[in-house]
């Protein structure tokens, strides 16, 4: 059991660096509690290896993958404008989602629809047909909540350095390409389509994403420095 949990950990790990799962993760790190994603996360791994290992070792069955990606596409749309209309206040009003019972579930929800299917499940699959099913199960999930940790740090990173607006832009963004790609290469299986229509929104989006934040430096720039000092609420106490 614990040699199938070490390569189980060892083989999902790898397997996560780079993947979509990781880019989901930090598409929520930039918008909500890091430890309410890591336990989303966390909850998602062990239901989508326990499926894993149900299908590897004790039913031999295949999942259905068009009707999957079709469900995961409309379910990262979904996100993608929901991001974008709660990412609408100013810089000085952005706080906290507060709401992380939704959040959780919203976490749970995309990471199952994406990996099912997904090169990491099928890994997983395999392991548990070969291996100690209950030592693949726990070492597959470990392996994923580490690997996604890491892209939970790159985004609470990015969030202390780049402006609030421009973050919630980004991630939802990231919700329509992940839709997109899905829709197009996974339910419809158009495969040049996908890589036409997802290229061409990356490419626009990130040129607008550089203006913006150009601006954004700029008007920082040109802040004069006794703005801070108004903000300050010791030097309003005084004044009054």
């Amino acid at each position: 059991m614990l040699a199938a949990a070490l390569i189980s950990l060892g083989v999902v790990f790898v397997a996560e660096l780079g993947d979509k799962s990781q880019l989901i993760t930090m598409t929520f790190a930039l918008r909500h509690r890091w430890w309410v994603v890591l336990t989303g996360v966390g909850i998602a791994a062990f239901l989508v290896h326990g499926i894993s290992v149900t299908i590897g070792h004790f039913l031999g069955l295949a999942l259905p993958e068009r009707p999957i990606a079709f469900a995961a596409a409309v379910a990262f749309l979904g996100f993608a404008v929901w991001t974008w209309r709660t990412g609408g206040t100013s810089d000085d009003e952005a706080k906290p989602v507060a709401e992380p019972r939704f959040i959780l579930f919203a976490v749970i929800s995309s990471f199952v629809l994406a990996e099912l299917g997904d090169k990491t499940m099928l890994a997983t699959v395999a392991l548990a047909s070969d291996n100690h099913w209950a030592g693949v199960w726990v070492g597959a999930t470990v392996g994923m909540v580490l690997a996604d940790a890491v892209a939970i740090v790159v985004g609470r990173l990015m969030h202390r350095r780049l402006p609030e607006r421009l973050l919630h832009m980004l991630a939802s963004v990231l919700f329509l390409l992940f839709g997109l790609w899905m829709l197009f290469h996974g339910a419809l299986e158009w495969h040049t389509a996908a890589v036409a229509v997802t290229g061409s929104v990356a490419v626009a989006a990130a040129a607008a994403g550089i203006v913006g934040w150009v601006r954004w430096r700029r008007a920082r720039a040109a802040m004069p420095p006794q703005r801070a000092d108004d903000a300050d609420p010791a030097n309003a106490t005084d004044a009054g």
